[in-house]
């Protein structure tokens, strides 16, 4: 099933997530709606808080990317409460980011491509792995939703304020996104 997409401003965004267990109630199913809806919404990435879920899961299939990007070849992840590392062996690059829970907004964002990242799949069982370029941004990008960050928290507060009114339209649930969205309780 294709769920809502949480939108900035809304307060489980900025919540920090939580580990899960083997037990968790319908994660098979949960975990196949996350695929299904990052799918529809043309997305290569999508943590639980954006389809409101405070949990540690994350999917990712950075293919879509590969022609510019040859690591996102056959990149496709499950992760299940993961522990990143950031590796700061090469100088930053700044790339535009977008996100499914910002739609219509890009922003350069200036990372590290080179990342550690333990993890636990489908069936708990865990490993660990180094990941470059561009497949080290968007896991960074969707790890970060578990922590409660979006990436306009990573530009400058010039530029920040200069989108603020953008924000505000996201926030308040103006905007024209190509798929269902919810916006924060109090925006309604």
């Amino acid at each position: 099933m294709v769920l809502p997409i949480y939108v900035y401003g809304h307060p489980i965004l900025r919540q920090e997530a939580e580990d899960i267990e083997p037990d968790y109630p319908d994660l098979k199913k949960l975990i196949d709606d996350m695929w299904e809806t990052m799918y529809a919404t043309d997305g290569v990435g999508l943590a639980a808080p954006q389809i409101g879920k405070s949990i540690r899961v994350v999917v990712i299939d950075g293919s879509p990317m590969a022609e510019d990007f040859p690591e996102c070849k056959d990149s496709k992840l499950l992760l299940i409460n993961p522990e990143l590392e950031v590796i700061e062996d090469e100088p930053a690059v700044t790339r535009a980011e977008g996100c499914l829970s910002l739609p219509g907004l890009s922003e350069n964002v200036k990372r590290f491509e080179h990342v550690r990242l333990n993890w636990l799949d489908e069936n708990f069982e865990e490993h660990e792995q180094d990941f470059h370029g561009f497949l080290a941004r968007i896991i960074q990008h969707e790890c970060d939703h578990l922590e409660g960050e979006v990436y306009t928290d990573h530009i400058a507060p010039i530029r920040k304020q200069l989108i603020k009114n953008k924000l505000n339209k996201i926030a308040s649930g103006r905007i024209a996104a190509g798929y269902r969205t919810k916006a924060a309780p109090n925006h309604k």
